[in-house]
């Protein structure tokens, strides 16, 4: 690289021929733009959300460099509130609970927006990381090259660590209704609230962790410090809230 201007760009095919990642040092830009591949002759979506079970954990277990712990933990999170869903399709109509019923209805809308957002995160954090493991590999022969590297790696650190605090966030809200189905929700199903709110805080405290993998690198402490603050306070949050009500479950079926 002659110059800090000059732009850098890598192509790279993640998954089943996932994304096609740009990266342009001087621009700014870090973006995907999707594509599609012919495998075994038939044409297939790449998207994470569209693979079967059984390819998303065959690359799961590559050495591939996404998905990885940020895509199984937004997995976990969409199956978490998928359940909380479950839970609430299973009360509504109820006699019993038709007290509920108005609440119950709007917690159903919510979920499925929740378990669909939950869900993209698989493919969003591929798209923040895919571009900081390309930039581990740039040239740094000279100074030169040395400063754009730490440009664009610092500039990657933060994309990466955005995705997994944004996760959080969505997670959090999707506590929050299994918190309440945890009371509305029925009884005979009410099992399913407990496996859905370890899901989520499983999914919470994975998600957490490729936040501060990174932030750890940066040389922006600032920047790094305001993340870590953020996410200590989801995690504080979301630990003590699926604990809660893991024990109120726990108190319902014992």
């Amino acid at each position: 690289m002659k110059n800090h201007a000059e732009a850098l760009i890598f192509h790279k095919t993640i998954c089943a021929g996932a994304s096609q990642i740009v990266l342009v040092a001087d621009a700014n830009l870090i973006f995907a733009s999707p594509r599609r591949d012919k495998r075994s002759g038939m044409e297939k979506n790449t998207m994470m959300t569209e693979q079967s079970m059984k390819t998303f954990l065959e690359t799961l277990s590559s050495s591939a460099p996404v998905p990885g712990g940020g895509g199984a933990s937004a997995y976990a999170a969409a199956l978490g509130m998928a359940l909380g869903s479950m839970v609430a399709n299973l009360t509504t109509g109820k006699k019993k609970y038709a007290q509920y019923q108005q609440e119950l209805e709007e917690v159903i809308e919510k979920a499925k927006t929740l378990t669909d957002t939950l869900a993209s995160y698989m493919d969003k954090d591929a798209e923040a990381f895919e571009p900081l493991s390309k930039a581990y590999g740039l040239p740094k022969n000279t100074p030169e090259e040395q400063a754009a590297r730490d440009e664009v790696l610092e500039r990657c650190l933060v994309a990466a660590s955005e995705t997994p605090l944004e996760l959080m966030g969505q997670i959090l809200e999707a506590m929050k209704l299994l918190d309440r189905l945890s009371v509305i929700g029925s009884n005979l199903a009410i099992s399913d609230v407990g496996v859905g709110i370890q899901m989520a805080k499983a999914a919470l405290n994975g998600a957490s962790l490729n936040v501060f993998i990174n932030t750890k690198l940066m040389k922006n402490m600032v920047v790094a410090e305001d993340m870590n603050m953020r996410a200590d306070q989801m995690l504080i949050k979301g630990n003590e809230l699926a604990d809660s009500v893991f024990e109120a479950v726990m108190d319902k079926i014992r």
